[in-house]
């Protein structure tokens, strides 16, 4: 998901079973039912159909694993490895420890007397892996992959996964010479295609420059190399999943490459490879043979232990890093869903000159399918219930300053990227301070497509959704655009599109934020800077989008009005300091605006200035008689105040605990205006107005406010409040940008888009 391009779609409100449906679809299909009926033997068993379904396995194996590997969140995964490998091996260690006596009583139930140490390999792994395929996708279908929950569960069962391949192929290298050998032929192999790929990658993306997307010969150069990497590493005797997962995890996420890549395999992936590879999984289930007192009691002796030991793992480890008890029940029960690896062990022969036997391969298969057809359904259940009560962080005010800071910034044409890329620049201008920014292009959606030419008939590289019509040569310059903002910041933005009428396109943005978990959103404002300064009406229909969404937003909305030739310019690169001005007034948007400059403070390229204006009857006391009785529990302070103070005493400890952390610092500068009116405000706002290159200020929220008292008279955009409109208007005639930020309205967004 880095820096890709796909169609925003509203959440689904119900579940969709897709992994346990493949599985019992596969399992009706197999030898344990269906297949039972000689016609339907005959079509699905034939001479050749075992080759050919191998096969098949294995080309869904290479391309949902390189698919995996080019969408980890890389920047995630290096800032919570720690976290996610302790709980990765809290239940593989303890599985680890009950896999000695139960591999025991197998060798004497099964009379295994060959190959004991590869037997040992496969049932330690059947006991202590974790399907991280099935996983992700479960995650996904309950739309958890956004939360913090969903992508630990992700993370661990993939660092689980891939450590059980590392180990397993580690331990069969060094027990044979020859093994040995092929194991340091695939790992040079593997580096080789992905230097190969880091060329190819910027060979293609500098050969479409004017292209969306590179072709499909370029394509098929790539999985070529894929396949001839996966191919060799079967022959071997080694499994191809974790070189082809390394290959996608160090592929370069900027350019059309990527993002070709990613629009090819996404949906293909999803939609049918994993699917079908669920059913195939289902379909070699043949319980028939397990219905014996003693197989039968050791399928569920071993489902037992394998459930139980991960669990158990899980939950103390889960409880040492503190997490809550709901979500440590979920991760174990997600980290006992098997069905990749495991399965390519159980079907893979110890040597040349030896099988499994019928009934152990039968007995292992059966543990594998029965586990995740049992586990699946109720970790899906658990999943459901812990999203309709799940929280996530819809104000910057609540968030910590060091927490990861979800952004959704939209663009309707290409000139609304520099101002949002400027913004997320600003954000991210701090390694300890993470950002995940998403940007989204909205597209009115045409009353009819324009082209009625059939798939055949279509140019090489046209072949894609209709969907890839909408938005014109405006998509490529907006790639173009981000792909140089990526670049050169190495600020991965992640991008999408929504298609839509403009009437109800607003739904669609709050539906997505909300899917997103993001903390704000940031619209472009109607009005553009012409080449002369002036602004400019250049999308009306962008007002009335932005109303509404300033009324329903499920989390903080920002508007952002760019003069990008006299304004604000991109941190990231720049040779001079932009200086940034918050104005605080005070109210609840105000404190959100302030919230927001915490981050952009960080930026080494920003020099930050807070100016608060008070009431000249304040002005007897001291403006510096608060800060010396600063409270080291600052949040704490915060929310007792919230609970039974007023407004401005609200404002007071916001402005307090800001002032202690960052001004006392030395890390912004703060600024007292005493005023009287709303004549005076404008005044001191005509003597700042050419020191800044933006202004972030709150929308309202103030009430009956004397500061700003008669600045309602010549009001144009109320969707900027008072402040903002008056910034944005020709009557101060600024050259700064400026950013309106309102705090979230629970009570507006939770009343639906009946009334619009």
């Amino acid at each position: 998901m880095e820096a890709t391009e796909q169609l925003m779609c509203q959440p689904s409100d119900s579940f969709n079973p897709l992994i346990t449906t493949s599985f019992q679809a596969g399992v009706v299909l197999g030898p344990s039912l269906l297949s039972r009926i000689q016609r339907v033997k005959d079509f699905f068993i034939q001479a050749s159909a075992a080759k050919y379904y191998q096969f098949f396995s294995f080309v869904c194996r290479m391309l949902f694993m390189f698919s995996i590997g080019l969408e980890t969140d890389v920047p995630y995964l290096r800032r919570n490895i720690r976290v996610v490998s302790i709980v990765a091996g809290g239940g593989s260690i303890l599985a680890c420890l009950f896999g000695g006596p139960f591999f025991w009583l197998l060798i004497k139930v099964f009379n295994v007397t060959k190959e004991r140490f590869a037997f040992y390999l496969l049932t330690l792994t059947v006991l202590a892996n974790s399907a991280s395929p099935i996983v992700i996708r479960m995650i996904a279908e309950t739309k958890f992959d956004t939360a913090d929950l969903g992508r630990m569960a992700i993370y661990s069962s993939l660092v689980n996964e891939m450590s059980c391949v590392t180990i397993v192929s580690t331990l069969k290298a060094f027990s044979s010479s020859g093994r040995f050998g092929g194991a340091i032929l695939i790992t040079l192999v593997t580096v080789a295609v992905i230097f190969v790929n880091k060329y190819l990658s910027y060979f293609f993306n500098k050969r479409n420059q004017n292209n969306r997307f590179v072709s499909n010969k370029e394509i098929f150069v790539i999985m070529f190399l894929l396949t001839c990497l996966a191919l060799y590493a079967e022959w071997v005797g080694y499994t191809a999943i974790f070189c082809c997962f390394l290959v996608g995890l160090m592929f370069p996420r900027e350019g059309k490459t990527a993002r070709t890549l990613l629009h090819k395999l996404t949906y293909s992936v999803n939609t049918f490879i994993l699917p079908v590879y669920f059913g195939y999984t289902g379909f070699q289930l043949d319980i028939s043979n397990i219905f014996n007192k003693l197989t039968l009691a050791l399928t569920v002796l071993m489902i037992l232990v394998s459930v139980g030991t991960r669990i158990v793992g899980t939950l103390a480890a889960c409880h040492y890093l503190m997490i809550p008890w709901n979500e440590s029940v979920i991760l174990s029960l997600l980290l006992c869903l098997k069905g990749n690896y495991d399965l390519i062990l159980i079907n893979t022969n110890p040597n040349p000159n030896m099988v499994w036997a019928a009934d152990l391969h039968d007995f292992l298969l059966t543990v594998v399918v029965l586990n995740t057809l049992i586990i699946g359904p109720v970790a899906a259940i658990l999943l459901n219930r812990e999203e309709s009560s799940a929280q996530y962080p819809t104000i910057l005010e609540i968030l910590n300053p060091e927490s990861e800071l979800r952004i959704l910034a939209c663009v309707y044409v290409p000139r609304h990227v520099s101002g949002h890329v400027s913004l997320i620049s600003a954000l991210g201008g701090c390694p300890t301070a993470p950002i995940k920014p998403y940007m989204v292009h909205l597209v009115e959606l045409p009353k009819k497509r324009k082209s009625k030419l059939m798939y055949h008939q279509l140019e090489d590289g046209d072949q894609y959704s209709d969907e890839e019509e909408y938005g014109g040569n405006d998509v490529l310059e907006i790639n173009d655009a981000l792909d140089a903002f990526i670049s050169e910041t190495k600020i991965l933005v992640h991008q999408s599109k929504i298609v839509a009428s403009f009437l109800t396109i607003n739904e669609d943005v709050c539906n997505g934020a909300e899917d997103l978990r993001v903390c704000i959103i940031f619209l472009p404002f109607h009005k553009h800077q012409r080449i002369d300064g002036k602004m400019e009406n250049s999308m009306e229909e962008i007002r009335a989008i932005n109303q509404k969404v300033l009324r329903h937003a499920p989390c903080s909305v920002g508007i952002f009005v760019d003069r990008g030739q006299t304004g604000f310019q991109q941190p990231h690169g720049s040779q001079c300091v932009q200086n940034i001005a918050i104005l605080f007034f005070g109210g609840p948007d105000d404190r959100e605006a302030l919230a927001c400059s915490k981050r952009i403070l960080m930026h080494s390229k920003v020099n930050l200035t807070v100016i608060r204006f008070l009431h000249k009857t304040t002005a007897s006391r001291s403006s510096n008689s608060w800060i010396n009785d600063a409270s080291q529990k600052d949040e704490e302070v915060i929310m007792a105040i919230s609970n039974i103070g007023t407004e401005n005493e609200i404002d007071n400890a916001f402005v307090e605990t800001f002032y202690n952390r960052y001004v006392a610092q030395g890390r912004a500068g703060f600024v007292e205006k005493y005023v009287s009116s709303g004549q005076e405000t404008v005044a001191v706002l005509r003597e700042i107005a050419d020191s800044y290159s933006l202004f972030i200020v709150g929308k309202g929220g103030r009430g009956t406010c004397p500061l700003t008292s008669g600045m309602s008279d010549w009001e144009e955009c109320p969707e900027l409040g008072l402040v903002g409109d008056l910034l944005a208007s020709s009557e101060l005639d600024i050259s700064g940008s400026i950013l309106v930020i309102q705090r979230h309205r629970h009570s507006e967004a939770e009343g639906g888009f009946l009334d619009d």
